[in-house]
């Protein structure tokens, strides 16, 4: 079962979201209190249902919020942001060396955010 794992950093408070195998799916921004923290996951519960933007492609098609944005990073790895109805990013990936690993990423946080546990760290 999926979980959404909240931790203390030196600056604040973030989330991952772990698949059932402990693997991070996806990872917040650093919050500044927990509250806003235990918003942004419920964020991304609700949103989650969003269309992929595939911006690795020429001439992609934008798609309205929320969705998820697929592309590539300076290392040339495939990533992805979810971003909520209001354009703000509320979870980032780890990159990915195949785009099919960063669908299946995509189609994890769809699957599993909306049912998924907190767990404080």
């Amino acid at each position: 079962m999926a979980k959404f794992v909240v931790k203390e950093t030196a600056t604040g408070v973030k989330f991952d979201l772990k698949a059932g195998n402990g693997q991070v799916i996806a990872t917040s921004e650093v919050y500044s209190s927990e509250a806003a923290c235990m918003n942004g996951i419920e964020s991304v519960k609700k949103n989650c249902v969003g269309e992929i933007e595939d911006q690795t492609v020429e001439n992609f098609e934008t798609v309205k919020h929320p969705k998820f944005e697929m592309y590539l990073d300076k290392a040339g790895e495939y990533r992805f942001r979810l971003k909520a109805k209001n354009g703000e990013v509320i979870a980032t990936s780890e990159g990915y060396k195949a785009k099919a690993g960063c669908l299946n990423g995509i189609e994890s946080v769809k699957e599993n955010a909306p049912e998924a546990e907190i767990e404080k760290a």
